[in-house]
């Protein structure tokens, strides 16, 4: 299969020349291994190979290899390869010794940190731009550089079923290509593998395995919501006199956390005092928005035409294709700001009047996000980013932006830039 460039190749390119060890993180199948590949002169793999096991367990031994960048894949196979290559590297902190992968935290192994010695990266799954559907043409990087885009009017070729495909086919470079059915079955042994396989080496005894598909697939159901984990709970196993205890959810929580297969946004809690009582719950979005949709067992087609709605956790927009939608945006604004520099945040205030479905904060500027699965943009759609505008002091430029599934990218009166998502990038 051809390598699909990532957003994230320069960046390792870079710290790779200027590190002495980076670490690849992300959940298994978003291309770690393929990409750290492309820079290493050696490659240990621990899924597979019982004497690269032995050779990362042995300071010596690994210092002995003279071919660098050496990539360590899966390096928790062998937990002892992290203080390996961090007792290495603090003798050697020249730059381009390691590059090591892993698709589970090391949370709970008796490791150091390796702080200020092994860099972490984070690797989602195939944002938009890199799936290389169209022309992506409008920059958010631009927009932070100061460019205010007036007078444009781009033509986007996208409609709603292409969004609609784009979530079942998965940001997985491996699941991508093939037939629905195909994909079908490949995201649905993806599930199977992680609930079944990877918590067993997490070390996570599950007794109840369908209680875990249950609360797993009423999470996804919650997606672009920041209901709480009680509700979640209440979704998954309704009409049960006896529900697991609060502290299993939470210990599936963890899990689940540590295989990367969730990706929450943080809430936005600027120090301005001229915003108070704000919301502080997490916005929920698994990695990518096929798990999920897999998980509520809908096609492309059963999402067009279904008009299927979901009452797990309240949203403007409580259907599964809005929610949906808006993961996919979600996934894709992480890896852009991740390569920009910025933060990505929701806005919610205590009581939900107000909301704003993603802050992106970059510096000195301010980029405001709503998601509207609609062709056509009205007054009311604004609202809140002209709101929370006449909130907010001259500190910062403020950017407001809605992304849409329209045809058209244009500027607003207000200010406003309306744009289909398919021609938003980095």
């Amino acid at each position: 299969m051809e390598y699909q460039d990532r957003i994230i190749d320069s960046s390792l390119l870079e710290l790779s020349r200027e590190l002495p060890a980076l670490v690849v993180t992300g959940a298994k199948g978003v291309g770690k291994t393929e990409t750290a590949k492309r820079l290493a002169k050696l490659v240990l793999d621990l899924d597979i190979d019982m004497a690269a096991r032995a050779l990362v367990s042995s300071k010596n031994d690994l210092q002995a290899l003279r071919k660098r960048p050496i990539l360590i894949d899966e390096w928790a196979r062998e937990p002892i390869s992290w203080d390996v290559v961090r007792r290495i590297v603090d003798e050697d902190s020249s730059p381009g010794h390691f590059i090591l992968t892993g698709s589970a935290s090391n949370t709970g192994l008796n490791i150091h940190s390796g702080a200020g010695r092994i860099v972490q990266i984070f690797m989602r799954p195939l944002s938009w731009e890199e799936r290389k559907l169209c022309d992506s043409r409008i920059s958010l990087q631009e927009m932070v550089d100061g460019e205010e885009y007036i007078g444009i009017y781009e033509k986007s070729d996208a409609e709603i079923i292409d969004y609609a495909h784009e979530i079942f086919a998965s940001g997985f470079p491996g699941i991508r290509g093939y037939s629905d059915r195909g994909i079908k079955e490949l995201l649905r042994g993806y599930v199977d593998t992680m609930l079944n396989k990877e918590f067993e080496e997490l070390g996570i005894r599950v007794r109840k395995p369908g209680v875990l598909r249950s609360w797993l697939t009423a999470y996804a159901a919650a997606s672009a919501t920041t209901v709480s984990y009680a509700k979640i709970l209440r979704a998954a196993t309704p009409g049960e006199e006896k529900q697991p205890a609060e502290e299993t959810t939470l210990v599936y929580r963890d899990a689940l956390d540590r295989l990367y297969l969730t990706d929450r946004v943080d809430p936005w809690l600027p120090s301005s005092n001229t915003l108070t009582a704000l919301g502080r719950s997490q916005k929920h979005y698994l990695v990518d928005p096929a798990i999920a949709l897999s998980l509520l067992g809908y096609s492309t087609n059963s999402l067009i035409t279904g008009g299927k709605t979901t009452d797990v956790g309240n949203s403007r927009d409580n259907s599964v294709l809005g929610r949906l939608f808006e993961s996919l945006v979600a996934s894709s604004l992480k890896v852009y700001t991740q390569k920009m520099g910025g933060q990505l945040y929701h806005f919610r205030s205590s009581d939900g009047r107000h909301e704003i479905d993603f802050i992106i904060e970059h510096e000195e500027t301010l980029i405001a996000l709503e998601v509207k699965l609609a062709t056509q943009i009205l007054k009311a759609d604004v609202s809140q980013l002209n709101w929370l505008e006449s909130k907010l002091d001259d500190t910062k430029r403020f950017v407001k932006v809605i992304v849409t599934v329209g045809s058209h990218a244009y500027r607003r009166e207000d200010g406003v830039l309306v744009i289909p998502f398919a021609l938003l990038r980095s």
